[in-house]
């Protein structure tokens, strides 16, 4: 289908800043924002939350299924920010906590949690004028998409700045443990059977390592107006 306006994915690593840059590329752009990584959160919380265990791959599916077929997990995509509903409750906060990073990643590993996922964001960016971010934007769920951009930056890099936003918001963390979660959490994306972390054929790459958050955004927002019609 021809857009009005292009669908900008950007995959990558955990910790490659995605969130971010994906948020102000959007705000700068008056497009919409999408994070992914956000909806695959939401399940670990809501399967926390029922008492389902991560390895029960049939019940976490379940759950996933009736988060979306009832109306219990809802987002809002507005220009430069997201709202994340469970059941009612904006759990924006909740989310964001490495015990629910290490579940959404195993719970996006999981055919059934994804397949009922897949159409909400598909009909998040079908329309175009949309920023998404995740594992698999690129290669997955919009491989279609007008920009592509694999953002990575070296495990090390990527631990630090997670260990700081972890350590700012009060919670207790070491920098080897971060790391090793990091590691793992690589380990996990890149190998799982299901939509693995890997960079599209088509994606650019950004190794943000030695680059501000400014210098990312600038190169992106660069590209998409260079597409956008006159």
């Amino acid at each position: 289908m021809t857009r009005p306006r292009p669908v900008v994915a950007i995959d990558g690593p955990a910790g490659a800043g995605k969130s971010t840059v994906a948020r102000t590329v959007a705000d700068r752009l008056g497009y919409a924002l999408v994070d992914t990584g956000a909806l695959y959160r939401a399940v670990a919380l809501a399967v926390k939350n029922a008492g389902v265990a991560f390895e029960n791959t049939d019940g976490v599916a379940r759950v996933a299924d009736d988060l979306v077929a009832r109306g219990r997990l809802r987002f809002f995509a507005e220009a430069g920010r997201e709202r994340i509903l469970l059941d009612g409750e904006d759990v924006g906060e909740a989310i964001r906590t490495p015990e629910m990073s290490t579940g959404a990643s195993r719970v996006s590993a999981i055919p059934g949690v994804r397949k009922a996922l897949f159409a909400l964001q598909r009909q998040a960016g079908e329309h175009g004028g949309v920023v998404l971010e995740g594992r698999d934007i690129g290669t997955v769920v919009f491989p279609d998409a007008e920009l592509k951009f694999y953002l990575t930056a070296s495990a090390q890099v990527r631990a630090a700045r997670r260990f700081e936003e972890l350590r700012a918001k009060g919670q207790p963390v070491t920098l080897e443990a971060t790391l090793e979660e990091v590691k793992s959490r690589d380990l996990h994306d890149s190998t799982r059977a299901v939509s693995p972390l890997r960079q599209a054929e088509d994606a650019v790459l950004i190794d943000s390592s030695d680059l501000t958050v400014d210098e990312v955004v600038a190169q992106i927002v660069r590209a998409v107006r260079a597409h956008e019609p006159a």
